[in-house]
This record gives C-alpha cells, sequence and structure tokens, in this order.
C-alpha cells in the first residue's frame, strides 16, 4: 500500500502534479503527529498562500477515508495519520511474501549503468586507501540491480605507465622469477619501493624505466612476458580480497585496453578545432569554464589520463550504451572529471551530462597518509584478517559452543570492515584506526547481525506465525512496523544519491526500534493472536535487515 500515492491524489493544487506532490510527502522524525506530512512551504510560493493558510484549508476540506484517518494542520505542516492496523497487515503480508526481493524494485528496467569501482593498479598492493571505492562501488552496483537497473561493474586497471618499466628494471636488478613466485605481490612492492629508494641516488634509472615501458608499447617478448606475469600475480591475489568483500566485476578492461583506441579521440579533438597546442603540449582550453587546460598529449607524443578516460568513455557508451556511467573516486580527482566530462560535452556528446563522478573521502593513518612509493600503507588483507580473528575471540570467550565458529568469525570480521566504510557519508574523510575498525561495540555491524540472528533465535523457539486478526498495536510494535516500512524508499534514495550508507544507517535503525521491541513485548506470550502478530514482525525484519545487508555486501548468520 502506497500511503504516499493515497495522499497526493486526495490532494489538488493547481500548477503542481501529482507526482511532484507525492515527492514533497516525508515522514515526521516524531510519528505522534502524524504517519506522513506535507510541508506547505514548498507549495506557499505557487500558491501564493503562507504555509499555514494552505495547510489549515487542506485539513478543513480533508475527507478521511479507510486509509488517512485524519488530517491536521501544524505550524504549515500537513499530518495525516494513517490505518495503522491496516497498513501493519499489508506490510507484513508484503514482506514475509515478497522474502530476498522485499524492497526491490522495476523502476530500472531498460536502463544500463555502468559503475567503474576499485581500479586497483597492478603490482601494487591492496591497501586500505582502496576500500572505499571498492565497497562504495559494489554496493551501489547490487543496489541499482535490486532497482531492476542492468549494471556494468567495471575495474578500470591501473595497467599503463612508465611504473611498469620501472618494476622491469627493479626485477632485473634485485629479484627473480622464483622470488617473484615466492613473495607475489609483497615482493612487487618490495622491489617497486626499493626502486624509488635508489632511483634518488641514480636518477638515470627513470631513463632505464622509460625505455622498458616502451618496449611494453613495442611489444617486445621479454618485457611483456614480464608485464603479463605481474598482472597475472596481482589479479590471483586481489581476488582473494575481492572474494572475501563478496566483490564481483564485469569487465577488467583497463587502461591498457585503450592503448589503440586513443588516437581517434585525438584525431575527433583536432577536426573539432578543440585541440591547441602550448609549450609543445596538446590540449584542449577550458579557461572559459573555470578550469585548467585539459592536457592531452604530452610534448613527446604521449598520452595522459584523460586521453584514456575519454577513450573509455566513448568506448562504454558505444559498447553498453549506459544511461549512467559513475566513477567511485576519491574527491581528489574532481578536476580531472570535471575537465574530461566538460571536453566529451565540447566534442557534441549529449549524454556527457549522464557521467557522473561519485567522489568520497580520502583514506590516511594516524600518522599520517599512505604511499606506495615509501611503503607506508596498511594492507587491506591484513586488517580483514585481523577482524576476523577478533571476532573468532570473542566468538571464543562469548560463547565457546557456537558451532560453524570460523565461518561465522568470517562473516563478522568482514562484515565489520565494510560496514566500517559504509557507515557514514561518503564524503567524509577517514582516519584509519584499528581500534575503530574492530570495535564490536556501538553502532557496528555486529550489531545487526546480531539482531539478525536474535530474529532466528526467537523463530526457532515461537515456531512459524500461523496468522492473526484484531490487534491493538502499541508503539514499540508500530515504531518496528514503520521502520519496515521505509525500506523501499531508502533503497531508492541511495541509488538517487550514489550513498550506500543510507543503507547502511537504515539497519542501525531498524535493528534499534527492533531491540527496543524484544525489551518492550513478550513474544511467546499465552495469547495466540499477540504472539503470532509479534513472530510476523520478527520475521519481516530478519528479512529486511538481511536484504539490507546482502546490499551492503555483508553476509548475516544464523547464530552469534
Amino acid at each position: 500500500m502506497d500511503y504516499k500515492k493515497i495522499i497526493a491524489e486526495k490532494l489538488t493544487v493547481e500548477g503542481v502534479s501529482k507526482e511532484e506532490l507525492y515527492s514533497f510527502i516525508e515522514v515526521p522524525p516524531n510519528t505522534d503527529m502524524g504517519d506522513y506530512a506535507l510541508p506547505c512551504f514548498k507549495l506557499s510560493k505557487i500558491m501564493r498562500r503562507p504555509p499555514v493558510v494552505i495547510a489549515q484549508n487542506f485539513a478543513d476540506a480533508f475527507v478521511p477515508d479507510e486509509y488517512i484517518l485524519s488530517c491536521t494542520a501544524i505550524n504549515g505542516y500537513l499530518n495525516f495519520k494513517i490505518n495503522r492496523q491496516g497498513y501493519a497487515d499489508a506490510l507484513l503480508k508484503n514482506i514475509i511474501n515478497s522474502g530476498d526481493s522485499y524492497g526491490a524494485s522495476n523502476i530500472g528496467e531498460g536502463k544500463t549503468v555502468c559503475i567503474d569501482y576499485s581500479s586497483i593498479n597492478i603490482a601494487k598492493p591492496f591497501h586500505i586507501g582502496h576500500l572505499s571505492t571498492t565497497v562504495i562501488g559494489s554496493a551501489l552496483c547490487k543496489i541499482f540491480r535490486f532497482l531492476g537497473y542492468k549494471v556494468v561493474g567495471i575495474n578500470h586497471l591501473g595497467d599503463y605507465g612508465t611504473q611498469f618499466g620501472k618494476l622491469i628494471v627493479a626485477f632485473k636488478r634485485w629479484s627473480s622469477f622464483d622470488a617473484v613466485k615466492e613473495g607475489r605481490l609483497k615482493e612487487l612492492s618490495r622491489i617497486y619501493v626499493k626502486y624509488h629508494d635508489e632511483a634518488k641516488l641514480d636518477p638515470k634509472m627513470d631513463d632505464e624505466a622509460r625505455h622498458y615501458f616502451k618496449l611494453i608499447e613495442d611489444g617486445d617478448k621479454e618485457a611483456s612476458e614480464l608485464f603479463e606475469l605481474f598482472k597475472k600475480i596481482t589479479l590471483e591475489e586481489v581476488d582473494k580480497i575481492y572474494k572475501l568483500l563478496n566483490v564481483t566485476f564485469d569487465s577488467y578492461a583497463g587502461e591498457s585496453f585503450y592503448n589503440d583506441k586513443m588516437a581517434p579521440v585525438v584525431e575527433e579533438l583536432k577536426e573539432k578545432g578543440l585541440l591547441k597546442i602550448s609549450d609543445g603540449a596538446s590540449i584542449v582550453d577550458l579557461e572559459e569554464y573555470g578550469m585548467p587546460p585539459c592536457l592531452i598529449l604530452k610534448s613527446d607524443g604521449s598520452t595522459l589520463y584523460a586521453t584514456r578516460d575519454i577513450a573509455a568513455a566513448l568506448y562504454r557508451k558505444n559498447t553498453y550504451d549506459f544511461d549512467k556511467c559513475l566513477y567511485v573516486v576519491a574527491y581528489q580527482q574532481n578536476l580531472h572529471f570535471k575537465q574530461f566530462f566538460k571536453v566529451l560535452e565540447l566534442m557534441g556528446k549529449d549524454w556527457a551530462k549522464d557521467m557522473v563522478h561519485v567522489s568520497y573521502g580520502m583514506v590516511s593513518l594516524e600518522s599520517g597518509s599512505m604511499s606506495t612509493r615509501s611503503g607506508n600503507v596498511v594492507l587491506l588483507e591484513d586488517v580483514i584478517n585481523k577482524t576476523i580473528e577478533k571476532a573468532r575471540a570473542v566468538i571464543e570467550d562469548k560463547n565457546p559452543n557456537l558451532p560453524d565458529k570460523d565461518k561465522i568469525a568470517k562473516s563478522v570480521g568482514t562484515g565489520a570492515v565494510i560496514f566500517g566504510a559504509l557507515c557514514n557519508n561518503k564524503i567524509k574523510d577517514i582516519t584509519f584506526s584499528y581500534d575503530k575498525v574492530l570495535s564490536f561495540e556501538g553502532e557496528t555491524c555486529p550489531y545487526v547481525q546480531y539482531t539478525v540472528a536474535r530474529c532466528n533465535s526467537v523463530i526457532a523457539k515461537c515456531g512459524e506465525y500461523e496468522g492473526y486478526k484484531n490487534i491493538e498495536m502499541n508503539d514499540s510494535e508500530y515504531a518496528v512496523i514503520s521502520e519496515l516500512g521505509r525500506f523501499s524508499e531508502v533503497v531508492k534514495a541511495a541509488a538517487e544519491k550514489y550513498e550506500p550508507s543510507f543503507v547502511t544507517r537504515y539497519a542501525l535503525d531498524l535493528a534499534t526500534a527492533f531491540n527496543k521491541f524484544y525489551i518492550d513485548c513478550k513474544i511467546a506470550v499465552e495469547d495466540a493472536e499477540v504472539k503470532n502478530f509479534r513472530l510476523a514482525i520478527t520475521k519481516a525484519v530478519k528479512i529486511t535487515l538481511t536484504n539490507a545487508l546482502t546490499l551492503l555486501g555483508i553476509e548475516t548468520v544464523e547464530q552469534m
């Protein structure tokens, strides 16, 4: 039952569509006043009357029905009280019947969204700085699919550039095939850090690195084989972490994939008179738009990030015909995205408006920022393993006889890492702290997972519900019902704002409401009607929390 739609249909405002009215209606933070509210401030300019007068006029003319029991005007708000029992009955039945599709929608049917995220660098460690882009992008993929969109998840690999020439130099000087086979990504990281230490003393090494990268570009057998080895090892190692985090991709087309697709970009820019020469470099002048020039070619003719990103955007539009193309990249790259989006617009690509930079805050250590070159990084694998170890220790302490302890520890540990990264607004900077990530108190994933386990325990103890009728709800019961009813709107808002934290915060709110209900309302009571109603609430909470966590890439556990 869509009560917002029912309310919108009952109101008529000249110049305002039913869809607009629908979007204005909200759920007030305090439902004592009403279950839904229409802020009449939004109508004041259109109707040319004070909000208080508009609200009162609507209230005076409103006719209650079986769905909307009352309508009152308070301080410019129009507050509606619904038939709560009818709402609860319909909602609980819908959730239980829908199961893992509760909250899903077909609003994205026939539309395609490309999501570029994680985008790891070949031969570099997967560190904590990659966590945000990986879990935000993965959650957005799951959310958009849940809403019926066709989603193309893209890992735009950093597999192109002079750094690979540096790695070959380092490999030849300080490593071997056996050492790389044994140490894998840690060995590649070791020699990469060593290269930068040594290059400070011998700058000629950079010339040697450029030479080897040119050999890769030219298809030299030895250089290409080493490059492919580095790539293979990296993907095998990071795939272990992706599996732990429940992250998947549809495409691994990285920078090197577009090597033969950049010349047409440069040619089109020339044909359209957009390319200018500045100090030997080829640029697109963006001064008119308040931005520095977008560099397309260096003075030596080599390409840059913008060249490759423009080529990638053209390829994605031609291949997938996307309705939206999202780039989950840190806010430090804001200017880069504004520049290359503007270049696409100047090229006459009307779909440039569908490109979105989903920016997020940076991750730093308590001791300062991270750098792969200096080796000052916290490996994501280490973080995940430590949280799993701590989860295992907590289980041993609190519930040593719990079956499947290792499996549960893995779900709780990885969930804590993902949830921690998605708990707050994505744009906030994060100072990484083991104490925070490893905390199992307060607003954490284990708290939500434990709530699901509590629901399982209640259902196992009391059995499945068998239907009920004529129940008079108390405040704690309705608080849970009200939260359950918000889920669909929260998922849609998370997609619209590209903000998975909406789902995370919702899961905490629902868990909190249920745990208060659990304390206030005994479930295993003599009255079969009350017992079955409360069991229905419990089952609906289990389903909804499971769906919310699944959208975040987090597993639930049967017991804790």
